[in-house]
């Protein structure tokens, strides 16, 4: 399905501040990127202005993982009746990472821009960060396993998906994996270390 030339617009625009920041990338640049003639003016008919391109990359994120968080969340209650939790867990871990790793270009553009643009910030941090924690809170409480416990959920969030961000943060700034650790050496300790926080399932009736 080819791009409408706004979709391109934002897709190139954004690839572009990955790869040269913000600042360092001309509305010339993006319209030659688009397949927009550079410097005619292409890229005012879909937009006002280099940061409203900026701004519709963020928000369109935002919005698309609210839509995968409500379908990853989907999917993964269809499965529970028949794989164990130990795969579960696995599943959510994988797919808490290929999230992270499909942000990618943002994730640059986050910490090498956006400090002196606080609005977008709030849009990334509640959009697309938050969604995911939440999201995890959501899935354990709906394990059948773990139905009766009363435990701080939002915490265990914030320890289990903040080391899935933190796992492909590393790979992106650093260029290497934390500790040299593989994917699935991770998620097999990341599983193992989610079973050991949590007590010992209840049994399911």
């Amino acid at each position: 399905m080819s791009r409408s030339t706004r979709e391109r617009i934002v897709d190139e625009a954004l690839r572009l501040f990955a790869e040269r920041g913000y600042s360092a990338t001309s509305v010339a640049e993006i319209e030659a990127a688009s397949g927009l003639s550079p410097g005619a003016g292409g890229l005012y008919r879909h937009f006002k202005s280099k940061y409203e391109v900026l701004a519709a990359a963020i928000n369109e994120h935002a919005s698309r993982t609210r839509s995968q968080v409500a379908e990853s969340l989907a999917e993964l209650s269809a499965m529970e009746a028949s794989v164990d939790l130990e795969e579960r867990l696995a599943h959510v871990c994988r797919a808490g990472l290929a999230k992270v790793r499909e942000e990618s270009e943002l994730t640059r553009v986050f910490f090498r821009d956006l400090s002196q643009f606080p609005e977008l910030v709030e849009v990334v941090r509640e959009g697309l960060l938050q969604p995911m924690f939440d999201a995890i809170v959501s899935w354990f409480r709906a394990q059948p396993e773990y139905r009766d416990a009363e435990l701080d959920w939002t915490g265990i969030a914030a320890v289990l998906g903040g080391s899935v961000v933190h796992y492909r943060l590393f790979q992106e700034t650093i260029g290497e994996l934390p500790g040299h650790a593989e994917k699935d050496q991770f998620v097999s300790a990341w599983v193992r270390l989610a079973l050991g926080l949590l007590p010992s399932p209840a049994p399911v009736s």
